[in-house]
């Protein structure tokens, strides 16, 4: 498993700005008003993510006072850091792709939506960050002499 390509995560989200401009321009005068739950629960999970992240990277790197890091757990948090990326791109397009369409049209519903939608968007940009630094929190650090610490089974003489 490489790290999380950055073409990834823009694909997946103007694909997904495209999806939300289709829908929102043929079926907004059908939806409510913008709920903010999703802006908190997006907020919630980068917080998680990010207090994961400083605490995974201190116990990687044994820091006095920190518990040694459990590998299973480590595992877990990169496929976590992976999915939220995307997820977070994901909901970062639709957002993007909500709020643009909210600024053109001018009506009054339109311009109620606006600040929940951004907040959408920022907390969108905030789990994608805290994802990519959960993910680069993961990685195993190099050693003094400048190989990473599982090089050791590359060389003939440890196979």
């Amino acid at each position: 498993m490489g790290p999380t390509k950055p073409a990834t995560l823009v694909v997946a989200g103007l694909a997904s700005a495209a999806l939300a401009w289709l829908l929102v321009s043929s079926f907004y005068s059908h939806i409510p008003p913008l709920p903010w739950l999703p802006t908190v629960t997006l907020l919630g999970l980068a917080a998680l993510e990010g207090y994961a992240a400083a605490n995974t990277r201190a116990r990687i790197e044994r820091r006095p006072g920190r518990d040694p890091v459990d590998p299973l757990a480590v595992a877990r948090f990169v496929v976590l850091a992976k999915a939220s990326a995307l997820a977070g791109a994901i909901f970062a397009g639709f957002y993007a792709g909500l709020v643009a369409w909210l600024l053109i049209e001018r009506t009054r519903a339109a311009a109620n939506d606006v600040p929940a939608a951004s907040a959408g968007l920022a907390a969108s940009l905030a789990l994608i960050g805290a994802a990519l630094w959960l993910e680069r929190s993961c990685r195993v650090p190099d050693r003094d002499d400048g190989t990473p610490e599982g090089d050791d089974l590359d060389r003939p003489d440890q196979r």
